[in-house]
C-alpha cells in the first residue's frame, strides 16, 4: 500500500513538471511574437529663404526693394553688399521678412546672403546674386542754398536744383531727409519740376546743426530717369539776427538773440511809382557784394528814359529778386532817418552799409514795415511771406 501511494505521487510530480516545461516554452514564444518594432519619426524640415529680385536677374529697377521672406523659420541675419558698400535694411516683427531701407544704385552688382533658423535650431543659409539696370537717363541735383558747412541765419532756407524736370515728387521728396540738433518741424514745397525748397515752420533755433541727407541713387524722378548719386549737405545756423526797416520811421533796428546792437537812419523808395516802392513783409538776406553796378533797365526803365541811372554801389546785400538791396549811399545822408527817396533800395551810410554788410550773414531776418507793395513769397526768398498751412500744400505727400 504504501509503495504504491508513493507510484501514484511521483507520477503527478512528473507530468505536472512536464506541463509546465510546455508553458514556460509558449510563453516566450508568446513575448518575442508581440514585442512591437522602434517607431521612425520623420525629420523636420529645415527654414525656407526666398530673396528677390531672383538670383541672376540682370536688370532689376532699384526703385523696387530687396526682400527676403522666410518660410518654416525666422531670419537670423541678413548682409546684402553692392560696389564695397553694405544696403541698409530691417526685420518685421515676426522676423520673417527682410526688406532694404533706401532705394539702390543703379547699374551695381549685389550679393544677398541669407540665414533662418528652424524651430527646431536647424540653420539655413542662401545667397543670391543680381544686377540692376542701367538708366537710360540720369537726374543730378544741387544745392542752391544754403553752401555745405556755411554758418546762416535763422530763416535760412533749403534749396535744390535739379538739371531736368521731375514728374515722379513724390518718390524723390521721399528720398530728401533733413536731421536737425534741436527740434524743428519743417515741409518740403515744389516751386516748379526742376526746384524744391524747404523751409520751417517757425525760425531755427540759433545754433542748431542741420544734415539733408538727398539719397537719389536709384530714385525714379521721371520715365527711365533715374538718380545715380546721393548728395549730403550739412550747415550751421549761427545766431538770431534780426533787421525791421520802417519806411515810415526811416530807422532800421538791428537785433541780435533778442537784444538790440544798433540803430541806423535809413531812406527807402520814395513810391512815386509801383517800381519805386520798397516791398513790405518778411526778406531773407540773400547774398553780399562788395561792388555792385545798379542799372535801371534791370527793372524795366531802359537807357535814354528820363528816370534811367546806372550806379556804382559798396556794402550792397540783396533781400529780393527784384533788386533790393541795402547799402552805401553817401549822396543821400542828408535824407537818411528823414524821407524816402530811393528807387527801392535801403540807403545807408557808408559807414553804418559797412558795418551792417560785415554784420549779416545769408537767412537773416530783414522785415520791411510801412509799405503799401507786399514782397511775393517767390520774389527772391520771400518764402516767410506764406502761411505755414498754405506752404506745406507745395509738398507732394502732404
Amino acid at each position: 500500500m504504501v509503495i504504491k501511494r508513493h507510484s501514484s505521487h511521483s507520477s503527478a510530480v512528473a507530468a505536472g513538471l512536464a506541463v509546465a516545461a510546455v508553458l514556460a516554452l509558449a510563453g516566450c514564444s508568446g513575448e518575442r511574437t508581440a514585442r512591437p518594432q522602434a517607431e521612425q519619426r520623420p525629420t523636420p524640415p529645415p527654414a525656407r529663404l526666398a530673396v528677390t529680385p531672383a538670383h541672376g536677374t540682370e536688370d532689376a529697377r532699384p526703385d523696387r526693394p530687396i526682400t527676403v521672406q522666410a518660410t518654416g523659420g525666422t531670419i537670423q541675419r541678413v548682409t546684402v553688399t553692392g560696389k564695397g558698400r553694405t544696403v541698409e535694411g530691417g526685420l518685421d516683427p515676426t522676423r520673417t521678412r527682410w526688406t532694404s531701407r533706401w532705394t539702390l544704385r543703379p547699374d551695381t552688382d549685389y550679393l544677398v546672403t541669407a540665414t533662418a533658423v528652424s524651430p527646431e535650431g536647424r540653420t539655413t543659409t542662401v545667397t543670391s546674386a543680381f544686377s540692376t539696370l542701367k538708366p537710360k537717363q540720369t537726374i543730378g541735383v544741387a544745392a542752391a542754398a544754403p553752401f555745405d558747412d556755411e554758418t546762416v541765419g535763422v530763416g535760412m532756407p533749403i534749396i535744390l536744383t535739379f538739371d531736368r524736370p521731375v514728374y515722379n515728387k513724390a518718390e524723390v521728396e521721399r528720398a530728401l531727409h533733413v536731421r536737425a540738433s534741436r527740434p524743428v518741424e519743417g515741409a518740403w514745397r515744389w516751386i516748379d519740376r526742376r526746384q524744391v525748397v524747404y523751409r520751417t515752420r517757425k525760425y531755427w533755433p540759433a545754433h542748431t546743426d542741420v544734415t539733408l541727407h538727398a539719397r537719389l541713387a536709384g530714385v525714379r524722378a521721371a520715365r527711365d530717369v533715374y538718380g545715380t548719386r546721393d548728395l549730403t549737405l550739412r550747415f550751421r545756423v549761427g545766431d538770431a539776427q534780426m533787421s525791421v526797416a520802417g519806411a515810415r520811421t526811416h530807422q532800421m533796428v538791428v537785433t541780435r538773440n533778442g537784444r538790440t546792437v544798433r540803430r541806423i537812419p535809413v531812406s527807402m523808395g520814395k513810391a512815386t511809382k509801383r517800381a519805386y516802392t520798397t516791398t513790405n513783409g518778411v526778406h531773407l538776406t540773400m547774398e553780399k557784394a562788395y561792388h555792385v553796378v545798379m542799372d535801371s533797365a534791370t527793372v524795366g526803365i531802359p537807357k535814354g528814359h528820363p528816370e534811367y541811372y546806372r550806379l556804382d554801389v559798396y556794402y550792397a546785400v540783396r533781400i529780393s529778386d527784384s533788386g533790393e538791396f541795402t547799402h552805401s549811399a553817401p549822396w543821400s545822408v542828408a535824407s537818411q532817418g528823414n524821407e524816402n527817396v530811393s528807387h527801392g533800395c535801403v540807403n545807408m551810410s557808408p559807414r553804418n552799409a559797412r558795418w551792417f554788410y560785415r554784420f549779416s550773414r545769408r537767412g537773416d531776418i530783414y522785415k520791411i514795415t510801412g509799405t503799401d507793395r507786399e514782397l511775393e513769397w517767390n520774389n527772391g526768398w520771400g518764402y516767410w511771406q506764406m502761411s505755414w498751412p498754405e506752404w506745406r500744400k507745395g509738398s507732394a505727400l502732404d
